[in-house]
């Protein structure tokens, strides 16, 4: 005789997952794009801030090794110094890169407005708050203390190199999170990313997506840069992250943190009727 074993997960959320940069911390994500940019200028190539937000959201080796490989980038790196850019090469650079992303990553990285409000209102429901980044393990320590000098302290932190596997786009930090976290089912956690990486691994792990749009990666603006603009100026650069951020496959897109609470209760709406990410 033949069994078959089916479950479906229909209770509520039990935890979210949150990047950093871009996500709780450092509205227009700067402190790793300006720091790449100020550390590959040490080797006398210039980046400039679009370029070096591309591979956003993977870790900081493979960063460097993505703008080594582009076009423009390698053709500079080829000028200055008459050949391609090497994995050794790299690790130079990643090398310069790792005292000034520890000396500088605290600058960049006040909280976003309404993270704190959104993660007190989520701890109020039982959730449990994970974390994962792009940064190496040296890098998130420092933040993990200055972001709990400023009121944040998740549950768990997993750095990019803390893992064998690797980290984005595959699932691993996001899945040691729910270990961590002792979360029973994949369907019961939430991915919040600012990058297609990022929503990348939230996807790979089996997990609801929610990508950030105006206080990211993708339209790369300061705090008060944003609310500067007029509404009309905001849609046009809000529209290009939204469709980027849908098309990386997230569930929902919404411009901050701060917009989340709503996302976590449709999601517990549609639990509660079976649906599954």
């Amino acid at each position: 005789m033949n069994y078959r074993y089916s479950r479906r997960y229909a209770g509520k959320l039990q935890a979210v997952i949150f990047d950093w940069a871009g996500t709780v911390v450092d509205f227009g994500s700067f402190a790793p794009t300006q720091v790449l940019i100020d550390a590959l200028g040490g080797f006398g190539v210039e980046i400039h801030m679009a370029e070096a937000r591309v591979p956003m959201g993977l870790a900081k080796w493979d960063h460097i090794r993505a703008l080594g490989d582009m076009p423009q980038v390698a053709a500079r790196w080829q000028a200055k110094y008459g050949r391609a850019m090497s994995d050794g090469d790299v690790d130079a650079v990643y090398e310069a890169f790792m005292p000034l992303q520890v000396a500088k990553v605290g600058q960049y990285s006040q909280m976003i407005p309404g993270a704190l409000d959104a993660i007190a209102a989520l701890r109020a429901q039982g959730i449990r708050i994970g974390s994962c980044s792009g940064y190496p393990r040296v890098v998130m320590d420092t933040l993990v203390a200055i972001a709990a000098d400023r009121g944040y302290s998740p549950d768990c932190a997993i750095a990019t190199d803390d893992l064998a596997a690797g980290g984005r786009p595959g699932p691993w930090m996001a899945l040691e999170n729910v270990i961590r976290l002792g979360v029973g089912d994949v369907a019961a956690c939430v991915k919040v990313d600012d990058t297609v990486p990022g929503i990348a691994e939230g996807l790979a792990a089996g997990m609801w997506t929610v990508g950030l749009s105006a206080s990211g990666n993708e339209v790369g603006l300061t705090h008060e840069e944003w609310v500067a603009l007029s509404p009309i100026e905001q849609a046009k650069r809000r529209a290009p992250a939204v469709e980027k951020l849908y098309a990386a496959g997230a569930h929902f897109v919404v411009d901050s943190i701060a917009d989340l609470p709503g996302v976590i209760a449709e999601i517990n709406a549609r639990l509660a009727k079976g649906e599954r990410p």
